[in-house]
């Protein structure tokens, strides 16, 4: 298992500047943002894409840090109902799809995007119970009139120029845990009528799964049978044990308000210790994924430097950094 970081919390550094950090901490990936909700802090990915040179600079900047280039991220919402947004958000990704590859990498990873709860919606509507019926009607539209087709046309894309989708699970969007991952992986791969390689899986967030209920481990494990871990993001949720109990935890109060909240995003170790990571790596590994672990820091009561530092000692001691001896019975 390799150690990584997606580099949206190096904003305003240079990706030199980025990388060397990375590098002196002893990590040995980098994942780097190209457009929509993360930015684009290090360079411009639509001129970088008709350049040779900038990406054999960049290319060449990874290489000197002895960093792999785990995934491009460009988590943006390419369904919107405002048709400008889609389009923006959509030809992020687009070119982030043609960048990956030109710059040594084969994955993507962004959001699945949320529609309108019907034609005539101005804002996103995330549906989370089938009843009164209006929200079964709505879910119906968004998934055959909008999500299906719209992922069954990139995964013609993204098999055309060998590159993987890894949607990260996220409340507020269509794709939230696991189950939504593979159907919508399943439903859109079977439209595209693409056979061979599957191009649509996950990028697997444990935080977002903790305030859910759901359990990342198994997660691991439904996901992993599936085939669908096509990437990982370390990060960490603590769920507060008073807020959380009175009043549940779906919480759309402003992340700044920790003393109110029912979770908060933590670094890695400050939400769940070694009783969590250590069986959630070993669960990835389990099923096929040694690749890579990409550290994300959104832990509000820590600095970026401070949250960044702890997470890559408690990641460091959480993996198995040897590979097992072969049993004597063997």
């Amino acid at each position: 298992m390799k150690l990584g970081v997606m580099a949206a919390l190096f904003a305003g550094r240079s990706l030199e500047e980025a990388a060397k950090v990375a590098a002196d901490h002893g990590l040995s990936a980098i994942e780097l943002p190209v457009g929509a909700y993360p930015g684009k802090p290090f360079f411009e990915p639509s001129r970088v894409l008709e350049s040779p040179r900038e990406q054999a600079r960049i290319r060449a900047i990874l290489k000197d840090h002895s960093l792999e280039l785990s995934g491009l991220s460009c988590h943006g919402n390419p369904v919107h109902p405002d048709r400008s947004i889609a389009r923006a958000h959509h030809e992020a990704f687009v070119t982030a799809v043609k960048l990956a590859p030109k710059l040594g990498t084969a994955t993507v990873i962004t959001f699945s995007g949320c529609p309108g709860g019907s034609k005539s919606d101005k804002t996103p509507n995330w549906i989370t119970c089938p009843w009164p019926g209006d929200f079964t009607d709505a879910l119906e539209y968004q998934w055959q009139s909008v999500m299906i087709p719209y992922w069954a046309l990139q995964v013609k894309l993204c098999a055309k120029l060998g590159v993987r989708v890894a949607w990260e699970a996220h409340p507020g969007f269509c794709v939230y845990n696991p189950d939504t991952i593979i159907r919508l992986s399943e439903f859109a791969t079977k439209a595209s009528r693409v056979r061979g390689v599957v191009r649509l899986g996950a990028n697997l967030d444990p935080s977002h799964f903790f305030w859910q209920g759901i359990d990342p481990v198994l997660s691991a494990q439904v996901l992993g049978d599936a085939g669908l871990v096509f990437h990982v993001h370390a990060k960490d949720t603590e769920l507060d044990k008073t807020e959380g109990p009175r009043n549940g935890y779906l919480d759309a109060r402003p992340y700044s308000g920790l003393n109110h909240r029912s979770w908060s995003f933590r670094t890695c170790g400050d939400g769940h210790g070694h009783e969590f990571w250590k069986p959630f790596i070993s669960m990835l590994r389990r099923y096929g994924y040694d690749h890579v672990l990409s550290i994300e820091h959104e832990d509000a009561l820590l600095s970026v430097d401070e949250g960044f530092r702890r997470a890559v000692g408690f990641l460091k001691e959480a993996i198995i950094t040897e590979p097992a001896a072969t049993p004597w019975w063997v």
